[in-house]
């Protein structure tokens, strides 16, 4: 072999090992040493739900947060495509296959769901909550619009009839560029005329009272309308890894606003990006915060109003 096909062959066979690695560090997500193991049966928490108290971040079996595996306990969260097309709405269709290795058809439902797809870009933007509709073949659908390339991570939170609550997670690619956002700390969101803000701290490992207080032009809101069950819908993604927390209203609070109490039981130290969805004059609005844990900091000077985003009410 003369040097120039040396050279050729050398470049592809190095193109093909920084190809593998980057498909296979998408594949898996950001690792830590808190979340590392030779034990692939173990690399996640199932659960990822709260109860009305805002129950728990982790699996009782793994004691890692839910969300971090595609695949738990038999059953596997299944993308009939992976690859997303930026802009274009599809419909994003897939299967929760069970121990049998046949789709599950049989769910229960959960805050007035039977299914809650959440979809987030990894960089923690572009944050969706989505309620598919399944066939009777056991297979999800729903129209999806992802608004720029990048990778994503869907969680699908869910209770198999007869089984534990529990909560898997998928990459999905949507090919071209991004301009990836640094989150820096805020306890303040501004959407469509609606100013909420974030009270109390965030303490790894164990239990932390939070309250959203919802304003509008200034006036305190007091008329919220239900939405899943609740006057509020909180959830959290640790930042890094997306580790996923589905957490309620403090079962305690029957007021209809201004203020929504939760407790949210956070796994670990770090930083964790919170989105509250509320319904007011029939429409679903999202407020989106980014808290570290421990004591409360004032919102950095150069960060923006976090964003926000509104919905019709059908589920996005």
């Amino acid at each position: 072999m003369n040097t120039i096909a040396r050279l050729c062959a050398f470049g592809a066979a190095l193109a093909l090992v920084v190809g593998g690695a980057y498909g296979v560090g998408t594949a898996v997500g950001p690792l830590d040493a808190a979340t590392t193991s030779t034990d692939h049966s173990s690399d996640a928490g199932a659960t990822g739900h709260g109860d009305d108290h805002g129950g728990t971040a982790v699996d009782d079996a793994s004691g890692l947060p839910g969300g971090l595996a595609s695949s738990l306990d038999g059953y596997t969260f299944t993308p009939v495509v992976s690859v997303l097309a930026p802009e274009a709405t599809d419909d994003f269709t897939f299967r929760i296959t069970g121990p049998d290795g046949d789709a599950v058809t049989a769910f229960d439902v959960e805050h007035d769901k039977r299914m809650h797809l959440i979809v987030v870009r990894r960089d923690g933007s572009e944050f969706q909550h989505l309620h598919p509709a399944m066939a009777p073949d056991g297979t999800w659908s729903v129209p999806l619009t992802v608004p720029t390339g990048g990778s994503y991570r869907a969680f699908a939170d869910f209770t198999p009839t007869g089984a534990a609550a529990t909560t898997l997670g998928v990459d999905l690619t949507a090919p071209g560029l991004f301009e990836p956002v640094t989150h820096l700390p805020t306890r303040s969101a501004s959407v469509d005329g609606y100013q909420v803000t974030l009270a109390g701290d965030l303490v790894g490992g164990q239990a932390s009272s939070l309250t959203l207080t919802i304003h509008k032009d200034g006036r305190p809101v007091t008329d919220l309308e239900p939405y899943l069950g609740a006057y509020g819908h909180l959830v959290a993604l640790r930042e890094g890894d997306l580790a996923y927390l589905h957490v309620h209203p403090d079962g305690g609070n029957t007021s209809a606003g201004p203020d929504i109490p939760f407790v949210a039981d956070v796994p670990t130290e770090g930083s964790y990006r919170l989105f509250l969805d509320f319904r007011h004059d029939g429409v679903v609005r999202t407020a989106e915060f980014t808290v570290p844990t421990g004591p409360a900091v004032p919102d950095a000077a150069t960060t923006p109003p976090a964003a926000g985003h509104a919905d019709d009410g059908h589920g996005h």
